[in-house]
């Protein structure tokens, strides 16, 4: 006699991999977002620092 296919462990194992699969896909648009927020940015290490009273407004 036969084995009867389980049918459901067999959609569910399918089901799980096309949820990894966004979730993967979520997760690269993500960092894909992230990354050009960063480009995009001015950061604190771009800017030179500047003091107040280095400034011709300052008043001694």
């Amino acid at each position: 006699m036969a084995k009867k296919p389980n049918y459901s462990y067999e959609k569910r194992q399918k089901e799980l991999a096309k949820a990894k699969k966004k979730a993967e896909k979520q997760r690269q648009k993500q960092e894909r977002k992230d990354s050009r927020q960063e480009g995009d940015a001015p950061s604190a290490q771009d800017e030179p620092e500047t003091d107040p009273a280095d400034s011709p407004d300052a008043e001694p």
